[in-house]
């Protein structure tokens, strides 16, 4: 389908008022970016997960029956998986993450701000949730995690071949999270003193009333909601809470095959992407004096946006082959630098431009993980 670009100037414009009016800002006031940076602007809720990663094999993926570039939740078949990863390969690699998780860190890093992110999770006080919660908390992220002692802390089995990387998360503790969390009178002034809020899709396989009940708040109070469809398998078998929570989504996050079964799902009547993101857009919302923007990666291909009955694309930052470590992550880390750049009332092109940033520089090193400082401009 023919491509409509979005005047950037239009664009940059849209942001900055639109974000202003609802803080109470006069629009007309130009503002620094740092001018918006302040402690919990930002909330995440997710399954926080110690990532278990190893270099594997094609035989390895087959004995477990797993795909090369995929994201799945543990059965039964899969428990012997993870001590099993440890005893065959050498050079295991223990990263704190979780998709919502690894997102918030990397906005977290970007923004620079101690404090301006917060997280929602559930872990055990076992040895691998101290360590998830003592690096995340290192890295900026204000952690209000429940506790439970009836789940050890949740792992993800992040087995890399090539470039692409096979995911099997098995969630553990992450899966006993209630929105009990958010009845809690400190937690819930967490939640009324952020004005964005990021949600990956897994936790819809958890508490989908916690997502609803944030989107609803963000609804009411005039914030900004933001999902990712995360995982075909979501969109398939847990596509009544995803399309519970739709009507009060701001802006959704996906890739292209994620787009692709949604549309299946969801009767598009298209397998375009292009055509795909116009029509998650226009689904019903709850706000209709915000159009809901949608965002879609494609691996190499640009990404692109629609938004307001437009679509707009942006090329990537290309890598070269040879300096892929993993792809592991990438989409988490392309949120986190959008999001870093949303808060901050940047326009949609600086929006898109830290997070092919920030994925870029994620697919070169092994797991979600971030050198000490941005270089981003």
């Amino acid at each position: 389908m023919p491509v409509t670009v979005i005047s950037p100037s239009k664009m940059a414009d849209m942001n900055e008022n639109s974000s202003a009016e609802l803080n109470g800002d006069q629009p007309t006031i130009k503002k620094l970016k740092t001018d918006y940076i302040r402690e919990g602007v930002l909330l995440g809720y997710g399954n926080p997960l110690l990532d278990i990663q190893v270099v594997g094999t094609e035989e390895f993926l087959k004995k477990y029956d797993l795909k090369a570039n995929n994201a799945i939740l543990a059965e039964d078949k899969h428990k012997p998986m993870y001590d099993d990863m440890t005893a065959t390969f050498k050079d295991v690699v223990y990263v704190p993450g979780g998709a919502t998780l690894n997102s918030i860190k990397v906005a977290q890093w970007l923004i620079g701000k101690k404090d301006s992110t917060t997280f929602f999770g559930c872990i055990n006080k076992d040895t691998y949730g101290d360590i998830l919660e003592k690096k995340a908390s290192e890295m900026g992220v204000n952690m209000k995690l429940q506790i439970t002692d009836k789940e050890p802390t949740g792992t993800c089995a992040v087995i890399v071949t090539g470039e692409d990387r096979s995911l099997c998360a098995n969630l553990a503790a992450a899966n006993c999270f209630t929105k009990d969390h958010l009845d809690n009178a400190a937690n819930w002034e967490l939640v009324e003193k952020a004005d964005y809020f990021y949600c990956a899709g897994f936790p819809l396989t958890v508490s989908p009333p916690t997502i609803l009940r944030l989107a609803k708040h963000s609804h009411e109070k005039g914030k900004t909601f933001c999902m990712n469809l995360s995982a075909p398998f979501l969109c398939q078998f847990f596509k009544e809470p995803m399309l519970q929570v739709l009507p009060y989504t701001d802006i959704i996050f996906g890739n292209e095959t994620e787009a692709a079964t949604f549309a299946t799902e969801n009767d598009l009547g298209t397998d375009k992407v292009p055509e795909i993101a116009l029509k998650i857009a226009a689904l019903a919302k709850e706000n209709k004096n915000r159009a809901r923007m949608v965002v879609i990666t494609q691996g190499d291909l640009p990404v692109v946006v629609a938004y307001e009955g437009k679509v707009e694309e942006f090329p990537i930052i290309p890598v070269k082959a040879k300096d892929i470590e993993d792809t592991n992550g990438a989409g988490d880390a392309f949120v986190g630098g959008f999001l870093s750049q949303l808060v901050q009332r940047q326009p949609l092109a600086t929006c898109v431009r830290c997070g092919n940033y920030a994925a870029s520089l994620v697919i070169q090193r092994s797991g979600c993980t971030v050198p000490e400082k941005p270089e981003f401009t």
